[in-house]
């Protein structure tokens, strides 16, 4: 492999000092034209490139900001880095998108190459729920913002969605069908979101004077459409089979969805269905699929201003908030049966 031309070949082939080529790259002015010529004639026949994260680690200032979610095969975090790109552009900067894989151990590993590099900041979507990533990463001093989680305990601005308030539309609107037996499909239940749109479940459940056994988790491993397609299986398997499903994410529907399928069973007819995200695939399944709405491109546009602002202040003004955004449940047809008795 060719080795890079530096800018210390440019400056012995041209015959000058490396302080001139660098002022002739970013300081033509300083240069005499005769030289500057000669000297941009030697970058041009060498195909210099002059390394941009160099200059930018001399300067301290990276135009990189780096975002860690917990899958990018989830089309919501999809969303959510659309959104922070956006943002990141329209201010000149990039953005490093990363994937943790609900794994604390590689957060910890991701953080650590943030650190390296020196990113500008750092948008991130926890997987470590003890907190200790966190605190480690602190040391430092490179600005972060949680995205689609509260900064519990924490004095960092966040941008998130209230789950539990998405959890309650979800569970209302299948009791309002005359539902009053509901599974909930989770995922890990060390995520919080996980928790909280449980909790949403139990308190519209509450509203209507039923008992939190009236919701039957079945937990699973993941988020994914295996995982909800594991779960179908067991639901089918189960002598007491509820009415309703109400799904963590859409991805865990979706797979629900089609373990349903193909068993036969009919959506909504024997099962209603509702997910979480309302991805863009949710509207296209075989049975369009009712699900909770979070504002994904809003999200990640809102956390991205917010590490702009904090890294960009220089007077000390920056103020660091909590943003929750609301959610919205968009009806479909996997969850419109017809209406049970009490």
């Amino acid at each position: 492999m060719a080795q890079m031309v530096g800018i210390k070949d440019v400056a012995r082939q041209a015959g000058v000092s490396v302080g001139t080529v660098s002022n002739v790259i970013n300081r033509p002015d300083m240069v005499s034209e005769e030289t500057r010529f000669r000297v941009q004639a030697v970058i041009e026949r060498l195909g210099y490139v002059r390394s941009e994260s160099a200059r930018q680690l001399r300067a301290g200032r990276s135009r990189i900001m780096a975002l860690l979610v917990l899958d990018m095969g989830n089309p919501f975090f999809v969303d959510v880095a659309r959104g922070a790109e956006r943002a990141a552009r329209a201010a000149g900067l990039g953005v490093m998108v990363c994937n943790s894989g609900q794994s604390a151990a590689e957060e910890a590993e991701y953080l650590s190459l943030f650190a390296e590099q020196r990113v500008r900041g750092v948008l991130l979507t926890p997987a470590d729920a003890s907190g200790r990533n966190l605190e480690s990463f602190r040391r430092h001093h490179i600005p972060f913002v949680l995205v689609d989680r509260v900064a519990a305990g924490s004095a960092e601005c966040s941008v998130s969605v209230d789950d539990v308030a998405g959890g309650t539309l979800a569970v209302r609107h299948l009791l309002a069908e005359g539902h009053r037996s509901i599974a909930y499909v989770s995922g890990p239940g060390h995520l919080q979101q996980i928790k909280d749109r449980r909790l949403g479940a139990l308190a519209a459940l509450a509203e209507a004077g039923l008992p939190p056994e009236a919701l039957q988790d079945l937990p699973t491993e993941g988020l994914n459409v295996a995982a909800g397609r594991d779960a179908g299986a067991r639901l089918l398997g189960l002598t007491s089979r509820p009415t309703a499903v109400f799904c963590a994410n859409d991805l865990l529907a979706l797979g629900m969805l089609q373990a349903l399928y193909a068993a036969g069973v009919s959506v909504p007819g024997e099962l209603a269905i509702v997910g979480y995200d309302d991805i863009e695939f949710a509207a296209a399944a075989a049975v369009p699929l009712t699900s909770v709405r979070q504002p994904a491109l809003t999200m990640g546009a809102m956390a991205a201003e917010l590490l702009l602002e904090e890294t960009d202040d220089e007077a000390g003004k920056h103020r660091h908030q909590r943003v929750v955004l609301q959610p919205e449940l968009v009806v479909r047809s996997s969850s419109l049966s017809q209406r049970r008795p009490s």
